[in-house]
């Protein structure tokens, strides 16, 4: 069992892992530079908008559309104006944010939907920068304009527009800022250099981090976790301040003894995580740090794009996509070395069973003596759910399967749920790759359904 360990890391008190889940099947004869990247949320597909700059009507802009695993969905000229950002709706559907205001809507085949507008006074003074958020309300979009005015639309199904309250001293955009949703309220929070500001719909409010003190310099770089529940501040020092979203604690503050601003910052956790961490993408390293003063370094050979995920993040690069993420509580149990964890010893059981081994019988009967052959079943069950090789998720079922045949009073409904959630992946990454065999686990299915409906 200890190649599967192979590829994990340590940080403080768990593990990380970097997992390729494909090698993508476009061919990008210049990879992702000079583009507008944009995936879905839950593993969807993927939008580039190819050298955004290009004004000219003989030279124009290329919208591309792509699956998770980089199979063409579309791909046509941009005809409309100049865009400043690229996102995608819960429901799969395309955002394309121009600067005069105006958001075009595609649905995922590259099909026009519809349009609206952010505010006529928007044309005049124009769109610098925005972003496209999802909210208890549904997807929104923010903008920040020529006139240093915040204006957002928290939900583009039911559209109503919020200009937000001015900010003191700033001239044109700040240096960064992000969407806050806390307590079905969205904020914008924003860094003018040295000073840090909430704006809600009605003030402006100098805000100021626990425990961050003025010797870490202006903050210019920003990044709230996927659940919006933290936050992650990088100083013109190069400290990291992490916290929570309401800025009333800290979680931890460390030196990255880089100063250079990150290309992109992304919070890394998953449900019942033991060790929330933060994604740091530089031109050549990606760093990973936690809430101590460790962390994991990754060298990068080329380009690439962080795409914040419920689960981890996933890793975009013009070759392949790699899922990074904590290894699962229950995962870490069975696989580590010299594991005596009860779905350890079944899975070794069901291995020497094949074999025809006696060891078989000796695993059994010490799991059974701890009365502890349930327990081992339902880790072997949750642990497949979490695996993305097909083969692990294979030798986990039928170690499952092979333990449940020695329990009276066992409760089959997860089993079966899970060997048919992974079966339909499977049959779902087929018909999209045709291939036989593709990294999937079923926890973001989990949450897609939840959340999209």
């Amino acid at each position: 069992m200890s190649f599967i360990t192979a590829n994990w890391n340590p940080l403080g008190e768990a593990f990380y892992r970097k997992t390729e889940l494909y090698e993508m099947s476009w061919s990008l004869r210049d990879g992702l530079r000079d583009s507008l990247v944009a995936a879905a949320p839950y593993g969807g597909p993927i939008a580039l908008l190819r050298e955004p700059q290009r004004r000219s009507p003989s030279s124009r802009p290329q919208l591309e559309i792509y699956s998770a695993s980089g199979v063409s969905i579309a791909s046509f000229p941009w005809k409309s104006g100049p865009v400043v950002q690229v996102g995608w709706t819960v429901s799969d559907e395309l955002l394309l944010v121009q600067e005069d205001g105006s958001v075009l809507i595609y649905d995922v085949f590259g099909t026009f939907k519809r349009h609206f507008s952010m505010g006529q006074e928007v044309v005049q003074s124009q769109v610098l920068e925005a972003q496209v958020f999802h909210s208890p309300y549904g997807t929104g979009v923010a903008i920040v304009t020529g006139s240093s005015r915040f204006t957002l639309a928290t939900n583009i199904d039911d559209l109503k527009l919020r200009r937000l309250p001015e900010v003191p001293g700033l001239q044109g955009k700040p240096v960064c800022w992000l969407v806050l949703t806390q307590d079905r309220q969205t904020k914008v929070l924003l860094s003018t250099g040295p000073d840090l500001y909430i704006l809600d719909n009605t003030s402006c409010t100098a805000v100021s981090p626990p425990g961050l003190g003025p010797q870490s310099g202006s903050i210019v770089h920003m990044s709230v976790s996927f659940s919006y529940k933290y936050l992650a501040l990088f100083t013109e020092t190069g400290h990291l301040w992490t916290g929570p979203s309401h800025l009333q604690d800290k979680l931890n503050e460390v030196d990255t003894k880089n100063t250079n601003p990150p290309q992109q910052m992304v919070w890394c956790r998953r449900p019942k995580s033991q060790q929330p961490s933060v994604v740091l993408l530089w031109d050549k390293l990606l760093m990973v740090i936690g809430v101590r003063q460790d962390n994991i370094q990754f060298p990068m050979e080329e380009p690439c794009v962080l795409v914040g995920e419920l689960d981890g993040v996933r890793i975009l690069s013009s070759s392949q996509q790699e899922l990074l993420q904590e290894v699962p509580l229950v995962c870490q149990e069975i696989f580590k070395i010299a594991s005596m964890a009860p779905g350890a010893l079944l899975l070794e059981a069901h291995r020497e069973y094949q074999k025809s081994s006696q060891k078989a019988d000796e695993y059994l009967r010490e799991i059974k003596e701890q009365s502890m052959l349930g327990e081992a079943v339902r880790q072997c069950v949750e642990a497949a759910g979490h695996e993305y090789d097909s083969i692990t998720q294979k030798d986990l079922l039928r170690a499952a399967s092979f333990g449940k045949c020695f329990l009276t009073d066992f409760a089959p409904d997860p089993f079966v749920l899970t060997c048919r959630e992974l079966r339909g992946s499977e049959l779902s990454e087929r018909e999209q790759r045709g291939s036989a065999s593709h990294p999937h686990s079923i926890q973001t299915d989990d949450s897609t359904g939840a959340d999209r409906q």
